[in-house]
């Protein structure tokens, strides 16, 4: 099987995948207002899909190895699709609630099988370059599908945006069948004890997804708060944060192949130290000592190009960790811990904030330097994590 074929096909998963889940940010105000759903509960959208991608990528951890991963791929994306155009045909909170359940419970493992076919399928040498283009996806769906969902909610209503999306992932589902082989290879030993069970808890396991937790809680700390924060308190207009996000996720775009080239030259840790250094100067010259507004294009696009410095080289690494028969199922658990430390960090945010009458938020100077606090871990995390890879594949050879 062609390896660009694959990569194609897996950045497309992860691109209607993301797309589904970031929609709704910038959707929620009008189908709040559509559905006659009181904006306090806007936050609950995300909240479930979240929890619900939590939940089925704890039950992935010990089932998804069992399986053709052709197969649980699709099942997966069949499962998104229905639950996203459920969504179009909500009529309330609870049916709208119940269709973001459907859709994270199918998404968060999307995600998880993805990632492991890449794993199967690229050897080391090249799978930064591979696990940058399929990170590439993240910034297509803020730089092409966003605006596009948003485009057509303008102009045929808010049930348009779900209904794209749902013909996309169905779409996707037959490309999959199509130009896919049946992927087994990890079942070729039926009887090995990797098979059954759940993964091992190992070193190297324990600093990969302590080191997923530490980069998701530093960056949900802020990220929610973000947009808030830049209108309400620097006052940078509203029409100018579309522009924002632009030009951050075209610059993000840009990077994470060329992030994937340098891993697969000189290691993943030289990366992600890079990439925490511009996450604490962007944090420092949002949050602590803020840059005039006219300044703020650099600095958003410094915090975007951080994600891409760290997320790449991680998520290479994090591919090496298990042994082929457990990759799907370790990927499932990584994927769980992703999205309970991001509710985590949003939650912890909030906690330590307050907002006048204006919507002007106090403590974030504080929640800033927590969040650059955990991210010095990360590098740390990478260090140990590179060198036992490294070690044991030495040793397998």
């Amino acid at each position: 099987m062609n390896e660009r074929t694959i990569v194609f096909l897996v950045a497309a998963v992860q691109f209607v995948n993301v797309l589904d889940f970031m929609i709704m940010m910038p959707l929620g105000p009008d189908v709040a207002t559509a559905l006659n759903i009181p904006a306090a509960h806007i936050g609950m959208f995300g909240g479930v899909y979240t929890l619900a991608a939590a939940a089925a990528g704890l039950a992935g951890s010990r089932i998804l190895d069992r399986f053709d991963r052709r197969t649980v791929l699709a099942i997966a994306m069949l499962g998104l699709a229905l639950g996203t155009a459920a969504g179009g045909f909500s009529v309330g909170l609870w049916s709208l609630l119940a269709s973001r359940i459907v859709a994270g419970a199918f998404g968060g493992p999307a995600t998880s099988i993805a990632l492991a076919i890449i794993g199967d399928a690229v050897p080391p040498a090249r799978r930064g370059k591979a696990i940058g283009s399929v990170m590439a996806a993240f910034s297509a769906a803020s730089v092409l599908g966003v605006p596009a969902g948003l485009e057509a909610a303008r102009l045929f209503g808010w049930r348009a945006s779900f209904f794209g999306v749902a013909a996309l992932g169905l779409v996707l589902l037959a490309l999959v069948f199509r130009a896919l082989p049946p992927l087994t290879a990890h079942l070729a030993d039926q009887a090995a004890p990797s098979r059954t069970g759940s993964i091992p808890f190992d070193a190297l396991t324990r600093a990969t997804l302590l080191g997923t937790a530490c980069t998701m809680v530093g960056v949900f700390l802020v990220v929610p708060n973000l947009s808030a924060f830049l209108q309400n308190n620097l006052g940078l207009p509203r029409e100018r944060l579309g522009f924002l996000y632009l030009v951050g996720g075209l610059a993000s775009l840009v990077m994470n192949r060329v992030v994937g080239s340098l891993v697969d030259r000189f290691g993943a840790t030289p990366s992600v130290a890079f990439g925490t250094v511009c996450f604490g100067l962007a944090l420092y010259f949002t949050f602590i000592d803020p840059v005039a507004v006219g300044n703020l294009a650099w600095v958003f696009c410094l915090l975007m190009v951080s994600a891409t410095l760290r997320a790449v080289p991680m998520q290479s690494l994090a591919t090496r960790v298990p042994k082929t028969a457990q990759r799907a199922r370790f990927m499932s658990a990584q994927n769980a811990v992703q999205h309970l430390s991001s509710a985590a960090g949003a939650f912890g945010a909030s906690l330590g904030l307050a907002a006048d009458p204006a919507g002007r938020l106090s403590g974030m100077d504080h929640i800033a330097l927590v969040a650059i606090a955990i991210s010095l871990f990360v590098p740390v995390l990478a260090t140990v994590i590179e060198r036992g890879v490294k070690a044991r594949e030495a040793l397998a050879s």
